[in-house]
């Protein structure tokens, strides 16, 4: 169970509660390993991000390509040492900005942007980490790639030699997350990949009891988007 925002407005002892969450969570495993929290800022100012920069917290994630790029190099200005993590669907027009800017795209999901991704790499001679995405509950209204497709997208990314770090994948909404973790977990595992994306506010620490190496959280941290009308002072 995650942490109500409305309660504690702090945005940096929001964070805390998140990192002491995780590792207890971590704790629980079998075999404890690293989590990393992303903060997902989509849509945020830098004077909501400001607070969280300040507590020390370098790993963020980002939907769309333009709004990162809009916001990103100026923040990276004062602090050299952020990870941004691509969160969102990427088009294949878009891979090189998105080589160029991301230290890890989560959404590699067909063969064309595995293509394009491996093209923009050999070009910029950078190479951000990767994870595929999957399509764990068959909706067609998201992305990730089909479960029976994984094989063949996994040899293609291979074959291109993108550094695949694992997978990703967003269960469906309003319903027990659980299961789709360990589908998820398994599916790693069957395909030799260490990392495992997944888990959002309100299930993240459910993913990490699951084995989650990353975890992308949002409302957890920066509080409702409805609710916030006056972005904080940083």
């Amino acid at each position: 169970m995650t942490s109500d925002t409305s309660a504690n407005p702090d945005p940096a002892a929001r964070l805390a509660d998140a990192v002491t969450r995780i590792a207890r969570a971590a704790a629980l495993r079998p075999t404890p390993h690293a989590v990393t929290l992303i903060a997902v800022s989509k849509t945020r100012s830098a004077a909501e991000i400001a607070p969280l920069l300040a507590a020390g917290h370098r790993a963020y994630g980002e939907n769309r390509v333009q709004e990162a790029e809009s916001k990103w190099p100026a923040l990276r200005e004062s602090h050299a040492d952020i990870a941004l993590h691509l969160v969102g669907q990427l088009q294949s027009n878009k891979a090189d900005a998105a080589v160029a800017l991301f230290d890890a795209i989560h959404s590699v999901d067909r063969p064309s942007l595995v293509a394009a991704l491996a093209r923009a790499m050999d070009k910029a001679d950078r190479r951000p980490d990767c994870f595929l995405q999957v399509n764990i509950g068959a909706e067609d209204q998201k992305g990730g790639c089909p479960i029976a497709d994984l094989p063949a997208l996994l040899a293609a990314a291979r074959t291109a030699n993108l550094p695949v770090a694992g997978l990703m994948a967003v269960p469906p909404a309003d319903v027990e997350a659980a299961p789709y973790f360990a589908l998820l977990a398994k599916l790693a595992r069957d395909h030799g990949l260490p990392g495992l994306s997944m888990g959002m506010s309100q299930d993240y620490e459910t993913a990490v009891l699951i084995g989650a190496t990353h975890v992308r959280i949002g409302t957890a941290l920066f509080g409702d988007r409805a609710l916030a009308t006056v972005p904080p002072r940083p």
